[in-house]
Formats: C-alpha cells, sequence, structure tokens
C-alpha cells in the first residue's frame, strides 16, 4: 500500500489524500488528483510539481495535451551520468537563485530539449549542478520559456510537503495510524490531514510569522490552554484564561466568533479571551 498526498504551494494545506493506492495504480494517481481538483473547482491545476516515482512519460504526455504545466525529476541512469559527464564546460551557464542559502545561489545548468518515448513532443530538461549534491539533480517540464532560475526555484518548493509531511509524524503520529485494516488506514490519515490542515488554516489566520512554524509551536502557543465552557440555552461560551499569546488570537478576530453548531441544537459558539 501506498500513501499520495497533494499540497496547495500557496496556503501549505493538504487538499488532497490517499491511503489505498497499489503500487499498480501508482502511474495513474497524478490524473485521478487531476480529475478530482477538476470536479472540485471547476478548472484544472494550473501547474503541478511532484516525485519522479509517480507517474510515467505518457501520463506526463497526458498533462501535457491537458495544459497543465508540470516539473519533476527524472531519474538517473549510469548511462545518462556518463552523458552528463561528457558534456563539455562551454554548454554549462551559472544561474542566480532566490531564496535559497548562499553556499548553492548559483549552480551550474545545462538546458536542453529533449524526446522521450511515451512523451508526444519535446520535454526541456535541466541538469544542474552544485546545489549540494554529489550527483546532478535533472529536472523535466513543459514550461519551455521560463527561466531556469524560476523553474529551479519552484521545484525546491516541493521540499516544503515534505517538511509537512515530517511535521505530520511528529506531532499528529502519521505514520503511526491506529488501524491495520486498508480501508480504516484510509479514513486514519484524511482525518489526520484534516487536523493537520486546521493547524494550517489558524496559523495563516494569526499570522505575525506563525504560517511557517510547526504545528507543535501552534499547539503550544495558540491551543494548549484550559478554559471554561458555559452552556445556555442558545450558546456555547468557551471563556478562555489569560495567556501571553492572547493578543494575537484577538488581533484575528477570533473574539468575534459567532458560530451555528447544527449538532449541538443549533446553539451559537462564542470564544472570551481572558
Amino acid at each position: 500500500m501506498l500513501a499520495f498526498l497533494a499540497q496547495d504551494a500557496e496556503t501549505r494545506v493538504f487538499c488532497y489524500a490517499n491511503a489505498e493506492l497499489r503500487k499498480g495504480q501508482r502511474d495513474d494517481e497524478i490524473l485521478r488528483f487531476v480529475d478530482y481538483w477538476k470536479r472540485r473547482t471547476g478548472r484544472l491545476p494550473a501547474e503541478l510539481i511532484f516525485d519522479s516515482k509517480l507517474t510515467t512519460y505518457a501520463k506526463l504526455s497526458e498533462l501535457n495535451r491537458r495544459g497543465i504545466q508540470f516539473i519533476t525529476l527524472r531519474r538517473r541512469t549510469p548511462k545518462l551520468l556518463a552523458e552528463i559527464a561528457g558534456t563539455p564546460p562551454s554548454a554549462w551557464r551559472r544561474v542566480e537563485l532566490e531564496n535559497v542559502s548562499r553556499a548553492y545561489r548559483t549552480p551550474r545548468v545545462l538546458d536542453r530539449r529533449i524526446t522521450l518515448k511515451g512523451y508526444d513532443g519535446p520535454l526541456r530538461q535541466l541538469t544542474i549542478t552544485e546545489l549540494g549534491h554529489e550527483d546532478p539533480t535533472l529536472l523535466l517540464t513543459n514550461q519551455l520559456n521560463r527561466s531556469a532560475s524560476h523553474l529551479i526555484g519552484r521545484y525546491a518548493q516541493r521540499m516544503l510537503i515534505e517538511n509537512t509531511i515530517e511535521d505530520g509524524i511528529d506531532f499528529f503520529h502519521m505514520d503511526a495510524l491506529s488501524s491495520a485494516v486498508a480501508l480504516k488506514v484510509n479514513c486514519d490519515l484524511q482525518l489526520t490531514l484534516m487536523a493537520s490542515s486546521l493547524y494550517r488554516l489558524l496559523a495563516v489566520r494569526v499570522g505575525n510569522g506563525y504560517e511557517a512554524v510547526k504545528s507543535r509551536h501552534l499547539f503550544q502557543d495558540l491551543i494548549d490552554a484550559t478554559a471554561e465552557i458555559t452552556l445556555t440555552a442558545g450558546h456555547v461560551v468557551v471563556r478562555f484564561q489569560k495567556r501571553a499569546h492572547n493578543p494575537l488570537l484577538l488581533a484575528a478576530g477570533f473574539d468575534r466568533t459567532d458560530l451555528v453548531i447544527p449538532w449541538l441544537g443549533g446553539k451559537r459558539l462564542r470564544l472570551v479571551f481572558g
């Protein structure tokens, strides 16, 4: 069994998960995600950035046919590495990257148009060295005109989803789901990702640098608190104790919360701080 996860690049919120994926279904999952996104939003995703093991060149061709931009890695084979090693120095050029550490800010890039079996049309292959890895990094994309530095920077953002998965394992125990039954594992994963997404949405709403912190940090500063709950005929009033971070919640407007709780007789929820 495999798990497929998709994350929105801007909000860092998980927007899709499938924990019932078998190896024989792996190559089609990227297209299933595209169909899911179209059903939910009414439009195709503008750009997909994903791991090289996720699909095949024929599926990449289908993404291109649908007008979806993509960036992925190409697998490094001994033959391909030997070909890269034999490329003359004059074919390489340096580019300057933004928002990366100073040590790897100016990698060398070999920018070529290639064709691959199963893919209809030209692909762009960026071979990148001096990024802190022993072997070169090979990017494949159908974005033929964007600058190399932009494409490398965009792919680097894929690491954010790995950081979020690490955060999910550390705080939400994503790798220790409660069920060994495949059907229930998918439910466990969905509930775990719902919790992770709620934390991320809280972080975005609070702002002030919390957008980038891990879930454990959010829990300690904003969630781990005692409160007095009062039930009246029409309201649920949650009165939190005084805490140093309450001003952040007030500034985010949580004191103006007025939500109907359908499963609690239509009572309205109010939050009071301090």
